[in-house]
C-alpha cells in the first residue's frame, strides 16, 4: 500500500485534488466546517507536495551517483 501511495500520480493528484479543493471550499461551505475542511486539505496537498520533492530528490542523487561510477 506504501508504494502505490507514494507512487508519482498519486502524490500529483493528490496534490492537484486537494490544492483545488482548499481553493474551492470557502465558496461552497461556510464557518467552522469550510475552516476545518480548508486546513485538512490544505495540510494534505502539502504532504503530497513534500513527497513529490523528496522523491524527486532522490532520483536526482540517484541519477548522479550513478553516472558518476
Amino acid at each position: 500500500m506504501k508504494a502505490f501511495i507514494t507512487s508519482k500520480p498519486v502524490l500529483w493528484f493528490l496534490f492537484l485534488f486537494n490544492l483545488v479543493a482548499t481553493a474551492v471550499i470557502p465558496f461552497v461551505a461556510d464557518g467552522t466546517q469550510a475552516l476545518g475542511a480548508v486546513i485538512g486539505m490544505g495540510l494534505v496537498s502539502v504532504k503530497a507536495g513534500i513527497g513529490l520533492i523528496v522523491k524527486y530528490r532522490r532520483e536526482n542523487r540517484a541519477r548522479h551517483a550513478h553516472a558518476a561510477q
